[in-house]
């Protein structure tokens, strides 16, 4: 339960149709083994205890009061479990039959939850929870359970971790105009459990899946699906124990098809109530009341996979799509201003590295989606103490692939010029050095912009900007920033997209600058002529500053909490020293470069990640840090 993970799992037992006795013993035995695995929450399939194809069995008396029977005995054997357990079963109140999920914890039945959408094969027997006017349920008191109370408008929250709030729909409830699941969520539910019997058909589990994905997603919700399989009658149907457990969109674990026993992950509440709050959704919008229920305090050992670099698609197809997709929407967004400013002309630094490469390709698809002429574009190249001539003739080689002028400004004088006026010695390699180089070259851009009419397009990246590794009013400066929203592990992706989709030429040039180490350029090159100013190694991997920049500013997440998924994440990559080094250095870094962040240039937001000062991320430029820097000191 510690950084808001919790353990739950789905339950598929081998039944026996009408044999509630054997049923009982089978849900026992795998309730008691997920809770050994550790699972909080345990979600059986729908009518598990009778089986949900029993037919007119239904209507008789022995199997009903048989269900109520092995209901208490499952309460007694599973009382000492320190879980949440849903069940599945038949549920008399007075003239009618109900479908029904009983929720019970440590020996108790906290509530019945009927079924509400109730489908044509099952409404010859049951009756929807939409009928039910009284909440308190006295009719299984032959079994020792009093006062239950059995209707579908309540959730049920866990004293001991507030954001831990479930709610329970049976099958086709999620189904529908208005699913049972989205009042569950409106009122506070962040894990939504389904105790399910549906039939497999050819094509349902992939229908399934993208469902359930999309409905946790749309209601930034984990969503437990426990489904029936071996046992239930095979007379017209073939059930699959397809369980699927979800969190905000993504499929965290699945069981095989035509399988039973457990599937079981963590989900992280926390997680999900942030992005709750963010997004301003369901905001005192809920009616349903709360059943409190406990659990023991404990840690929450972590088996789910976190991705390392989570602004990146795992899956190839999907990569390429997105960062088509990311390139489409920057040229678009650099279209339309251009267009809308009536500019046929665009100024861009070309260095030679990644970042000014990918604002040159971003250019490019711009002017060609405006039908302008390439010639309105202009590179500039601006050689100075640190450039390298692998870098500068990448610069050269990139212009020419895409018919674009370049024209080079050697920057050396200029500068050298300023150190005199100014009174410093070139061979102080500080950091006045470094930034006179890039003001320099600013300067040059603006003035060229100036002369022919055009804007200068900005080339720095979400990273740099998340670290403030920019020269104030150097290069974190310009006309429109396109690469702004864009982190750095992902820019390398769209320009390996870019080099996949061109030419021989243009792919042979874009691949050399793939290989290039990311460097600023502004200290003098070793005596072999190679970079000698790595960027990673003064400021760390940009791939774990992603991943830090990802949780804090997407999530909230705390230090510790962020620190134990890179853990997690990077394990044999990094160890746990490296990972807490650069971890305070991210948080001091994000904290004290705020102020250039205040005053960026416009620019395309083009993930859920911005630090754009317009709305995506305000935060005050002399904010402390004290609270984060005493977090990450304690680690």
């Amino acid at each position: 339960m510690k950084d808001g993970f919790i353990k739950v799992a789905a339950v598929t037992p081998e039944i026996k149709v009408a044999d509630c006795n054997y049923n009982a013993e089978q849900i026992i035995s795998l309730a008691r083994e997920a809770a050994a695995k550790g699972a909080k929450i345990i979600v059986f399939p729908e009518l598990c205890i009778t089986g949900s194809t029993c037919g007119d069995l239904f209507y008789q008396q022995t199997l009903i009061e048989s269900a109520e029977k092995a209901l208490d005995h499952i309460l007694s054997e599973t009382a000492e479990l320190d879980a949440l357990i849903a069940v599945g079963l038949p549920v008399k109140n007075k003239n009618c039959l109900y479908n029904c999920a009983a929720v019970i914890n440590k020996g108790d039945v906290y509530g019945l939850v009927p079924k509400t959408n109730i489908p044509e094969n099952q409404s010859r027997y049951f009756e929807s929870a939409e009928n039910i006017t009284e909440y308190t349920f006295t009719d299984l008191r032959n079994v020792g359970l009093n006062d239950i109370q059995l209707g579908s408008k309540f959730v049920f929250q866990c004293v001991e971790m507030s954001d831990l709030t479930v709610g329970f729909e049976i099958g086709s409830d999620m189904l529908g105009t208005f699913p049972v699941s989205d009042k569950l969520a409106a009122s506070g539910a962040s894990v939504i459990c389904n105790l399910a019997a549906s039939a497999e058909i050819a094509g349902r589990a992939e229908r399934r899946r993208s469902y359930l994905s999309a409905q946790s997603e749309r209601l930034a919700a984990a969503y437990i699906y426990a489904e029936s399989g071996f046992g239930e009658s095979t007379q017209d149907m073939v059930f699959a124990g397809h369980n699927i457990i979800c969190e905000s969109g993504h499929i965290l674990a699945e069981s095989k098809r035509f399988t039973t026993g457990i599937t079981i992950t963590e989900i992280d509440v926390s997680k999900l109530m942030s992005e709750r709050r963010r997004k301003d959704i369901f905001r005192n919008s809920g009616k349903y009341d709360a059943i409190f229920f406990e659990l023991s305090a404990a840690d929450t050992a972590l088996t789910r996979k976190f991705s390392r670099m989570p602004f990146i698609p795992e899956n190839k197809d999907k990569l390429a799509e997105r960062c088509g997709d990311i390139l489409q929407i920057q040229a678009a967004d650099l279209a339309s201003r251009l267009k809308k400013i009536n500019c046929k002309n665009a100024v861009i630094g070309l260095s030679g590295g990644l970042d000014s490469t990918l604002a040159l390709i971003v250019t490019v698809h711009a002017f060609d989606m405006l039908s302008y002429d390439r010639k309105g574009i202009l590179t500039v190249t601006m050689p100075c103490f640190g450039t390298t001539s692998r870098t500068k003739n990448n610069a050269y080689q990139l212009a020419e692939a895409y018919g674009i002028e370049l024209r080079e400004v050697n920057i050396a004088a200029s500068v050298r010029q300023h150190f005199a006026d100014i009174g410093h010695y070139e061979n102080n390699h500080d950091v006045t050095y470094e930034n006179s180089q890039a003001r320099e070259r600013t300067q040059v851009l603006m003035d060229i912009a100036n002369q022919t009419g055009g804007i200068v397009i900005g080339t720095g990246d979400l990273s740099e900007l998340a670290l403030g590794w920019a020269t104030y009013n150097g290069d974190h400066m310009s006309m429109y920033g396109v690469n702004g929203s864009v982190p750095k592990t992902l820019v390398r992706h769209i320009v390996a997209y870019e080099s996949e989709n061109g030419g021989e030429k243009l792919s042979a040039v874009l691949d050399d600058i793939l290989d290039t180490p990311v460097s600023p350029e502004l200290l003098p090159p070793s005596e072999n002529g190679e970079i000698a100013q790595k960027t990673e190694d003064i400021v760390g991997p940009y791939e774990l500053h992603d991943f830090f920049m990802y949780y804090l500013v997407r999530f909230g997440f705390s230090l510790s909490k962020i620190f134990r998924i890179a853990s997690a994440a990077f394990d044999g990559v990094y160890d746990s020293e490296t990972i807490k080094k650069w971890l305070k250095t991210f948080v001091r870094r994000f904290f004290t470069q705020q102020f250039k962040r205040s005053c960026l240039p416009d620019g395309p937001k083009v993930g859920s990640v911005s630090l754009s000062p317009r709305g995506d991320f305000c935060m005050p430029s002399d904010a402390s840090a004290a609270l984060w820097t005493a977090e990450a000191e304690a680690l």
